[in-house]
């Protein structure tokens, strides 16, 4: 791909939220949160939570996220569903799990779908491999120190 058509996918949609964290015992701990979505990785999300301790940045696929939404979605570290808080409102959960330990999460239901929606109206589902700089991983997988 060169610099002109890099260029051309190089806007990032991001949503700011803010996420309630439920510890083991229940203990609700509300933080400051973005979602993003970078074309140029167009198979996945990010959720950067912004903590005391620095941001914490998790990668996932932005299929499980658009799948949570309505349906229980997720294997291995990452899990979403659809949920109603306290009061009744619609909340998406997200649940992350690393051997550091487990982060459950809500966010209301109404910021997830903008953000999805919006990631959608750049890159829609199932055109995803037509942003791909196929070229440009094999050349780094290629070049890489592992091999």
């Amino acid at each position: 791909m060169n610099d002109q058509h890099r260029h051309f996918f190089s806007e990032v949609v991001t949503q700011d939220i803010t996420i309630e964290v439920v510890d083991a015992v229940g203990s609700v701990t509300t933080l400051d949160a973005a979602l993003g979505y970078d074309p140029a990785d167009p198979y996945a999300v990010t959720a950067t939570f912004f903590t005391g301790g620095g941001d914490v940045v998790w990668t996932f696929g932005r299929e499980l996220l658009s799948r949570g939404l309505t349906d229980p979605a997720g294997e291995g570290d990452v899990h979403i569903w659809p949920c109603l808080d306290a009061n009744g409102r619609a909340t998406v959960i997200i649940e992350l799990c690393s051997p550091d330990g487990e982060l459950v999460a809500q966010a209301r239901t109404q910021d997830v779908y903008r953000f999805v929606s919006r990631s959608l109206a750049m890159v829609p589902a199932g055109l995803e491999s037509e942003h791909c700089d196929m070229d440009g991983i094999i050349d780094q997988l290629l070049n890489s120190e592992l091999i």
